[in-house]
């Protein structure tokens, strides 16, 4: 039976999964996503957003909890789900030995496609990512962007109604990134319903019409981007102070003036939030100045999705990105 129009297409409801011998992937999460949308789940590297992939996509089974996608219970029917979905996995699915056509008709052979439905679908598929011309070579000789979008056609083969993209543009050039945002957004424009996993700000910002901030595999918080951010009273301050050294004793400085939000560190930088933001630099830095503060600069910005992290999580997320990384 297929789900009514207006059921959610992927929902999930507490999940927890742990792994050996105690790290709590997942703790509770939940979420809905709308069909026909780019839902991008954000975090840094160890947050839980590829284990929720493994569950939502019937290759890990939660110790907790349920989930359905495509109207279809992951564990009671992962077949269902597996055929319904398309997965572009951290790490490239291609046989690079083989030709981008060969790869193609492989996977749609793994669906039971065959003949010149299949032979047509390859050919559109090539087409669409732009891929054609390059269609005959061997994929080795291909370049990493061109790599990934065909990972992307391998996941559409057989037509899913939703579509996975696990952290798809790690890696990748500038170039190569952009052009795989344009193929996210015709596939959006087109009806396909996509969970994006990123730990990249402006690629859900960019993307997502909806996203979920994931922090020790919990949903802290969900909405669209510009809502998220303008539930940020005012703007931010950044200072960039002249020594690291002098930076707790800024803060200690700034947390006494009326009118700032609790001023947050990351190395030498400072930031603080105020309601009238350009209005307040003149009063941070007389403060500073008269404690004998070096400072190298000063700037003012509008709510980024960096301050909505930091206001439901209490860390920098670039500060984090930087911490998980090491």
């Amino acid at each position: 039976m297929e789900p009514a129009h207006d059921s959610p297409a992927i929902a999930a409801d507490s999940l927890v999964k742990t792994y050996p011998p105690d790290v709590r992937a997942l703790d509770g999460l939940s979420l809905e996503v709308p069909a026909a949308t780019v839902f991008g789940l954000l975090g840094p590297n160890g947050a839980g957003k590829s284990t929720t992939v493994k569950v939502l996509t019937a290759l890990a089974r939660p110790d907790a909890g349920s989930a359905t996608v495509a109207g279809h219970d992951v564990l009671r029917q992962p077949d269902r789900v597996r055929r319904a979905i398309g997965v572009v996995g951290q790490r490239s699915a291609v046989d690079r030995t083989a030709t981008g056509r060969e790869n193609l008709l492989f996977q749609g052979r793994l669906f039971g496609l065959s003949g010149g439905g299949l032979r047509r679908r390859v050919d559109e598929l090539l087409g669409q990512l732009g891929l054609a011309d390059a269609a005959g070579r061997i994929v080795a000789t291909w370049s990493g962007g061109m790599q990934r979008r065909l990972d992307v056609a391998i996941g559409l083969v057989h037509r899913p109604r939703v579509l996975f993209l696990d952290e798809p543009t790690t890696g990748l050039d500038p170039e190569a990134r952009r052009a795989l945002w344009d193929e996210i957004r015709r596939l959006s424009a087109e009806g396909m319903t996509i969970l994006l996993t990123t730990h990249y700000l402006d690629e859900a910002d960019q993307l997502a019409s909806s996203l979920a901030i994931v922090d020790a595999g919990r949903i802290v918080a969900q909405g669209s981007p510009d809502r998220l951010k303008a539930e940020l009273r005012g703007e931010a301050i950044h200072v960039d102070l002249a020594t690291a050294e002098d930076a707790p004793r800024a803060a200690s400085l700034i947390d006494r003036l009326d009118g700032f939000e609790h001023p947050v560190l990351d190395r030498s930088r400072l930031s603080v939030r105020a309601e009238r933001a350009a209005a307040s630099v003149p009063s941070v830095m007389a403060v500073l100045e008269g404690a004998g503060i070096g400072v190298a600069a000063v700037t003012v910005a509008r709510p980024s999705l960096d301050d909505v992290y930091f206001r439901h999580t209490g860390r920098s997320y670039q500060a984090q990105l930087v911490e998980t990384a090491r």
